[in-house]
């Protein structure tokens, strides 16, 4: 059998459409239920969907008065404000074009991006102009939110709606352009991940500007007509799972990082949460076992990317069996490629989604090469291995260029990390190999602890989980594993960082 997947087809997005007015479509029946919930120490600051879809048309009428058109493209850079969210979709509404960015980013960065982007306008909380002139302040957007409402500019689904900058985890980093149809394709997941309902509350642990956090968090929640919970700027991990039981989260959505962070605590009785969701790297089997065993509820994963948001999850109607990410979401035509071809279930390939997912990109702002370069056929290559088992489950193996090469075996580095994890004594890990001397690598593996870890003991912990070929060489304790913007793992700069240090590069 094949590893690829025959969806269910999805039903497509209608000739005329708008992104956010899909988003608010429930506004005027559900105007005075919390539509968002932005969560301080002390108190609460409460958005209802009448609030919200006034603020939203409010702005994009007040962003057409400032002289902007359809077509341009605004870059937002705001914390975890409410105002992010209005800004975001009050673009949208007008038919202009939202490029969220992280509040942290550098003016060099900023200045690198607006370069590419060529942006109209910047929402940003200061003044000070960095890749625009016109700069629009929170106070500034604010006074739009009280205008008249605008209508939704609607269009052809298949136009651009946004753009989000990739994490450059796997070379240099990309403007992704999205079409306004994204939004319906998120649709397979409330089933095929989250298990969402309207009477959820959704407390999610990202920064607005994060995909995973704009998606997940809010965009499906509302669609859907739930209830958005979302941290104030510079609260502490350590105090999710006391605002999760104060604000009587159903749902929680997080990174791995997150969970491991969490599970180092002790944590009060949560009896509203039904479960968590993952995303934005692998989660290991330990950290999931440990969250069922500490909060009685299980967590569901799943994989995607910038481009193509998340297609593979395990879901409550359908856990993901042990070690594997999930289930191409119905509605997915999924598969396992190499040369251009699915490979037999049960061997590793590429994981690509088709050409045709409502949710894949429209492509790489001015890049067309390096888009055309990202598909083979009729498939989005991913450029993240994976194995599909005869159920159909996909495993996720790391990333094309992080698979490891020992004595002729392919070995994936989350196979190796998955044992040093489960060490009592190592918090996180990451295995990568490293060129030791000319036309000679070694496996070796990276890792965070508060002890001081003998390497012959190391050395027999793996021996005794490991083939011998996939067994780390050398092991090199470290203060932190460096991260991308999206907290993914970054095993290429470990292993660039560890040969210039040793002379190899």
């Amino acid at each position: 059998m094949l590893s690829l997947t025959t969806p269910i087809a999805p039903v497509a997005a209608p000739a005329s459409f708008n992104m956010a007015a899909h988003v608010l479509r429930h506004v005027d029946q559900l105007g005075d239920k919390v539509a968002l919930s932005i969560l301080h120490n002390d108190r609460t600051e409460d958005w209802t969907y009448a609030m919200l879809g006034q603020a939203v048309c409010g702005t994009a009428q007040g962003l057409w008065d400032m002289g902007l058109c359809a077509g341009d493209r605004i870059l937002l850079r705001l914390g975890n404000l409410a105002d992010f969210p209005v800004a975001y979709l009050g673009c949208i509404a007008a038919g202009m074009i939202p490029v969220p960015l992280s509040a942290q980013l550098t003016p060099p960065e900023v200045q690198r991006i607006a370069g590419n982007i060529c942006p109209a306008a910047t929402i940003q909380s200061d003044a000070t102009a960095v890749g625009t002139d016109r700069i629009i302040t929170p106070n500034t957007l604010r006074t739009f939110y009280a205008l008249t409402p605008a209508a939704f500019a609607m269009g052809d689904p298949n136009r651009p709606a946004y753009i989000i900058h990739t994490s450059g985890t796997s070379g240099q980093p990309r403007a992704v352009v999205h079409a306004h149809r994204a939004i319906y394709a998120r649709q397979m997941m409330w089933n095929g991940w989250y298990g969402l309902q309207r009477c959820d509350r959704m407390l999610h642990a990202g920064a607005f500007n994060w995909t995973y956090t704009l998606g997940t968090g809010l965009m499906d929640p509302w669609t859907i007509g739930a209830t958005a919970l979302i941290p104030a700027d510079g609260t502490d991990a350590a105090a999710l799972p006391a605002l999760m039981a104060q604000h009587n989260a159903t749902l929680f959505a997080a990174a791995p990082g997150v969970y491991r962070r969490l599970l180092r605590s002790d944590m009060p009785a949560m009896p509203a949460l039904r479960h968590g969701l993952s995303a934005g790297e692998k989660l290991p089997d330990d950290t999931r076992n440990a969250w069922q065993t500490k909060t009685g509820t299980a967590v569901h994963e799943a994989f995607g990317m910038s481009e193509c948001s998340t297609f593979i999850s395990g879901s409550p109607s359908n856990p993901a069996p042990p070690h594997a990410s999930g289930f191409a979401q119905d509605g997915r035509q999924v598969a396992i490629i190499d040369n251009g071809q699915p490979v037999p279930r049960g061997t590793v390939g590429t994981i690509a989604i088709h050409k045709d997912d409502a949710g894949l990109m429209l492509g790489y702002l001015n890049a067309d090469a390096d888009t055309a370069a990202k598909f083979d056929g009729d498939w989005f290559m991913t450029g993240d291995m994976g194995i599909m088992g005869d159920d159909g489950a996909i495993s996720y193996a790391g990333r094309n260029d992080d698979m490891m090469n020992a004595g002729g075996y392919r070995v994936s580095p989350i196979e190796v990390e998955t044992v040093l994890c489960a060490h009592e004594n190592i918090a996180e890990s990451a295995a990568c190999a490293v060129q030791v001397k000319k036309d000679v690598t070694v496996i070796a593996a990276f890792y965070t602890s508060a002890h001081m870890l003998d390497n012959e003991q190391l050395t027999a912990w793996c021996a005794d989980r490991l083939a011998g070929y996939k067994c780390p060489r050398l092991f090199i304790a470290c203060d932190t594993l460096p991260r991308g913007a999206n907290n993914k793992l970054l095993r290429r700069v470990l292993r660039q960082n560890w040969e210039t240090a040793n002379g190899q590069t």
